[in-house]
């Protein structure tokens, strides 16, 4: 009995146990589920997570980005949305960003049978290339061809690399004249290999010619080459007899389609600000550098060795064709530029405000501080763009003189006199551009009287009295004031040039006055 009841315990002991294992099987494999689902649960938690986190990183870089656009652009997309702003949010986008600037109005471009493409070189300094792209643009007009944007010197005494688009705005040059002629940075690919091959027909145009020049032989050589190349472009239209559309034509591109780059631009705002916070400015073009001087035999006030230095210099350059110049002989028939020391007299006698600033507009003068010390101390005011601007704001001129020289223009247009003590290229295009600016104060200086008087003056023969009257006399009707050209037939090269008194250019309530008075 003990034992069965022993047994049937160890057997219901062995039941149990099995239970008690089976509920705990159950229940460890229940744990095992609930485990796995709360970390799917967790899982997809985070998944989400990071799908919203991802999304709000997208939107906020969205949002930077459009801000980052700028003023310009930004308002313009944020307004393309209006149900994320209120409209107090959207008018603080409208106040904040800058007005939008007009959309500029071509004009309309001029249809007409192309007879072929024009390229030309332009050749000497700034202002000498200015006039002859101004005459290069007139001439393709009326060939009906299409002309490639010019070539700039870069072979002449500056040596300066600048391209056009350096120094003008090209885009404005092309944009601003497509009524009237089409205008290419560069030739149409097949074009452009032939003339890389060479094959292509250049020449100079003769000096001085009118229109029907153009149209009887130059016309000709383009229609059967297709491209012809004109260099050495300086004063190839004549100064008078023609068209009034030709002459108009030439101040549109002079006056309007030339703009100097914006950088130029702005730098020249920059220099004429800071001299009007001091006062009035005159601009003196003190036409006083050896290039100058070397290429007119001018040695005035020179010692021996810088007389020896420009001889030399003037025989290292080969279109420099005169070699044999008489310096004192040219100076009495006014061909030299005045002295610094002549320049100081003349001024004084003008009677010329002694505080007035004077922008010195020129190179390096030679012989430097001593050549410059009578006329520092008669005019202490004396500045030059190097002493107003920072060496950071010329840093991007250095070694570009034409740029230099766009710059030295740019003042010179604005200021309250204009004073060139030699009658060249700048002074030229300046003076005319004076005139069309409203008949500006230019003192056009008679050198030839200037001489004879100042070496009256300095032997003893005249006082100061009798020296100033004679000068201011001189003088008075030589200030810029309206006048026809003057024109000497067959001798076009002593002529009043074209772009030193533009008069058919002027404003009609000028022209009357102009074309009822003469030299």
């Amino acid at each position: 009995m003990c034992r069965i009841e022993g047994k049937k315990s160890e057997l219901e002991d062995r039941e149990e146990g099995k239970k008690i294992m089976g509920f705990k099987a159950v229940a460890l494999g229940d744990n095992r589920v609930e485990k796995l689902k709360s970390s799917m649960m967790s899982r997809s938690r985070m998944k989400l997570w990071m799908i919203r986190a991802t999304t709000s990183i997208l939107l906020w870089t969205c949002v930077v980005q459009l801000m980052t656009l700028g003023e310009t652009w930004g308002p313009r997309v944020l307004k393309g949305w209006p149900s994320c702003f209120s409209q107090e949010s959207a008018a603080s986008f409208v106040v904040n960003s800058a007005p939008e600037v007009p959309a500029r109005v071509l004009p309309p471009k001029r249809v007409y049978k192309n007879n072929g493409y024009l390229m030309v070189s332009c050749n000497g300094g700034l202002n000498q290339m200015r006039s002859a792209i101004c005459d290069m643009v007139t001439i393709a007009r009326y060939l009906n061809v299409t002309l490639i944007v010019p070539e700039l010197d870069k072979t002449s005494f500056w040596a300066d690399p600048s391209e056009f688009q350096d120094i003008f705005d090209v885009d404005h040059f092309i944009s601003s004249l497509r009524d009237e002629v089409r205008i290419l940075r560069e030739l149409p690919p097949r074009l452009k290999r032939r003339v890389e091959l060479g094959m292509i027909y250049t020449m100079p145009p003769i000096s001085w010619s009118d229109i029907s020049y153009y149209h009887n032989q130059i016309l000709p050589l383009i229609r059967k080459y297709k491209v012809v190349h004109l260099n050495r472009t300086d004063a190839r239209l004549a100064n008078n007899g023609q068209p009034m559309e030709i002459q108009k034509l030439r101040c549109r591109v002079n006056f309007s389609a030339l703009k100097f780059t914006p950088q130029i631009e702005e730098l020249g705002r920059k220099v004429v600000r800071l001299l009007r916070q001091k006062g009035p400015f005159m601009v003196l073009h003190l036409r006083y550098e050896m290039d100058m001087l070397a290429f007119s035999g001018c040695s005035q006030g020179c010692n021996k060795d810088e007389i020896d230095e420009l001889t030399r210099m003037r025989y290292a350059y080969p279109w420099w064709k005169e070699k044999i110049i008489n310096s004192d002989l040219k100076r009495r028939d006014g061909l030299c530029p005045l002295t610094p020391e002549e320049t100081a007299l003349t001024l004084r006698a003008l009677d010329i405000d002694p505080s007035i600033q004077v922008y010195i507009a020129a190179g390096e003068i030679y012989g430097g501080k001593r050549r410059m010390a009578s006329l520092t101390a008669a005019y202490p005011n004396l500045v030059r763009k190097e002493t107003l601007l920072e060496p950071s704001d010329l840093m991007f001129f250095q070694n570009h003189s034409s740029q230099m020289a766009a710059l030295d223009y740019l003042v010179s247009l604005e200021s309250d006199i204009f004073v060139p003590t030699y009658d060249g290229n700048m002074a030229k295009v300046v003076e005319g551009h004076r005139r069309y600016l409203g008949y500006r104060k230019t003192i056009l200086l008679d050198r030839k009287l200037l001489v004879d008087l100042i070496d009256q003056h300095n032997a003893g023969s005249l006082t100061w009295d009798e020296f100033s009257n004679s000068v201011k006399e001189a003088h008075a009707e030589r200030m810029g004031n309206p006048t026809k050209r003057l024109v000497i037939p067959d001798r076009p090269k002593e002529e009043d040039y074209f772009y030193s008194n533009p008069w058919e250019c002027l404003e009609p309530s000028n022209e009357d006055e102009t074309l009822s008075s003469s030299i």
